[in-house]
């Protein structure tokens, strides 16, 4: 809002009183006061939408009981309605209190009033209006019959202008001029909201004429995409791919109000993330390759500009599952459609990555990760791979398949003799991407060495929290090891708390030795969280392990 609520309930009254006076603006002496005042007239008017958009029609109401007095009183004044801002500002007013879903009686009339007075401004000065009222009653229709109709024909006779002809088999394509098309996308900026225009909004944006340069109005998409993205008009699936690939800062702002919607409240667990995502319309709308590219690079900026944030992370995860999903409802042939929408990463390695785990028995896991990890790995360090982009590239594809890295620590533990060295070097790359050969042969060693002194303690019943910590290496002196060499090895910790039978009992003592930051208490949060989702997922019966990680998800949150 341009000023605080309290000002614009006094200018609210001045307006209303002056409104009373000018009433038709009948006199000279009013016309003028009219036109001398019209400037902050506007300008409160658009005051008044900014107020009015931020609330739901009964508050509107609630707020300022007599708006429709004022609106009333500005549509009937010629003087005022004779300029585009005032009538702009004017229909955007109005469409804030079409309640899209009335509730009662008082709701449906309040709904046909507005709907009435918006028919007004958009016939007054399209006709004179004592020309179109002798026409209406020579016809036997009341104006209050006479303009909702009208505003229904006028939408029903642009949206048969906009479609192609088709006589006798022969296809006739009346196109309409691209002037037209423009000039009615201008027009409907102010009526995106209004129920009764949603058809036509729906058809401009999904109508393609032969012209080289975009037809619609910058405003009118802004206009749209913000509707939308606000929940104030539905549009079909097509409509919003038409929208976003025909305005490429309409895509941006939907990514961005996705973002914001994940950071601005509490931190977000991976369901409600998952329902934040499913109710974007992104990973629907991402199944159309160019939109999927776009929101991909967008990703990965985020994911640079936060220094890999475990946030980002799991929302490019769980947007991934979820854009899967959904392209297997509509493509069976998936597995040879994918390099479509992953053009510069191995056909082969996406192909791997795409394999669900939950349709591989739990037994055969190691399978396709030591696949993932000899793959990955070949690209990396192998010089021969560079068509497919650095490490960075490489890493970036399997973060959105991150869900193979945790079941790798996991399965890292449950493997019998030497730990597999493909899921060591499989780990250490997806925790530090950006180390070189060497120093990642250094982590392997010390991740096994971490993993050799928990397997002896993996059978034992009884457990101290000493005694694990100590198998993880850390010291009472603080850890040498580099951050993302800890993060790992806390990972394979949390694991055995979770599944060695003496974990159990000394679960809570060993986190809270663990989380002496919030940083790390965070992490921990995550993990938990992480793995609870990635169980149900995959359906993992492991009730005990289950039953606690609920259990410390619980705790540990009500504690940050």
């Amino acid at each position: 809002m341009a000023q605080d609520s309290g000002g614009l309930f006094s200018d609210y009254q001045f307006w209303m009183c002056k409104l009373s006076v000018w009433g038709q603006a009948s006199t000279l002496e009013t016309q003028q006061d009219t036109c001398h005042h019209l400037p902050q007239f506007q300008e409160f008017l658009r005051q008044m939408y900014e107020a009015l958009k931020e609330m739901d029609s009964s508050t509107v109401i609630e707020r300022f009981p007599t708006i429709d007095q004022l609106l009333a009183k500005t549509c009937w004044n010629p003087f005022i309605l004779a300029y585009d801002e005032s009538q702009k500002f004017l229909i955007w007013c109005l469409c804030c209190l079409i309640n899209k879903e009335p509730q009662n009686s008082g709701e449906l009339k309040l709904n046909s009033w507005t709907r009435r007075l918006l028919s007004h401004i958009l016939s007054a000065f399209r006709l004179n209006i004592k020309e179109v009222g002798l026409f209406t009653q020579s016809l036997g229709y009341a104006p209050v019959d006479y303009y909702p109709s009208l505003l229904k024909n006028m939408v029903l006779s642009l949206l048969s202008e906009l479609r192609e002809n088709h006589l006798n088999g022969f296809n006739t394509q009346r196109q309409m001029a691209p002037e037209r098309v423009r000039s009615l996308s201008r027009v409907c900026v102010p009526l995106v909201t209004l129920p009764d225009f949603e058809p036509l909004v729906e058809a401009l944006l999904t109508y393609h004429g032969h012209e080289p340069q975009e037809m619609l109005w910058p405003e009118f998409f802004d206009a749209v995409n913000e509707a939308f993205l606000l929940k104030k008009i539905s549009l079909s699936k097509s409509a919003i791919v038409c929208l976003w690939l025909r305005h490429l800062p309409s895509l941006e702002k939907a990514m961005l109000h996705l973002f914001e919607k994940l950071t601005s409240s509490e931190r977000n667990f991976l369901r409600r993330i998952e329902c934040f995502i499913k109710d974007s319309l992104l990973p629907e709308a991402a199944c159309h390759p160019a939109i999927f590219r776009m929101v991909d690079e967008m990703f990965r900026y985020a994911l640079l500009e936060t220094d890999g944030a475990p946030e980002v992370l799991a929302t490019i995860q769980v947007f991934t599952w979820c854009f899967v999903e959904t392209l297997e409802k509509e493509n069976k042939q998936l597995k040879f459609t994918l390099k479509t929408y992953f053009p510069y990463a191995s056909p082969s390695l996406v192909m791997v990555l795409l394999q669900y785990p939950k349709d591989i028995p739990q037994s055969l896991w190691h399978q396709p990760l030591k696949h993932i990890s000899e793959m990955l790995r070949e690209i990396v360090e192998d010089q021969t791979h560079r068509s497919y982009g650095g490490p960075f590239e490489s890493w970036f594809l399997f973060v959105h398949f991150g869900g193979w890295a945790d079941i790798a620590a996991e399965q890292l533990l449950m493997s019998e003799g030497e730990p597999p060295d493909a899921l060591l070097w499989l780990l250490a790359f997806s925790y530090s991407p950006r180390d070189g050969s060497q120093k990642r042969a250094q982590t392997m060693v010390e991740v096994k060495s971490v993993l050799g002194r928990l397997m002896k303690l993996l059978r034992r019943p009884t457990l101290s929290a000493r005694e694990l910590q100590t198998a993880a290496g850390e010291s009472q002196g603080g850890d040498p090891r580099p951050p993302a060499c800890r993060q790992l090895i806390r990972c394979l910790l949390l694991n055995f708390l979770l599944w060695a039978p003496g974990g159990h009992a000394v679960a809570r003592e060993v986190i809270a030795l663990m989380a002496q930051t919030d940083e790390v208490t965070h992490e921990i949060i995550g993990f938990l969280d992480q793995t609870l989702y990635r169980w149900d997922r995959l359906c993992v019966e492991a009730p005990t392990s289950r039953k606690l990680a609920r259990e410390l998800l619980t705790e540990l949150h009500a504690k940050v």
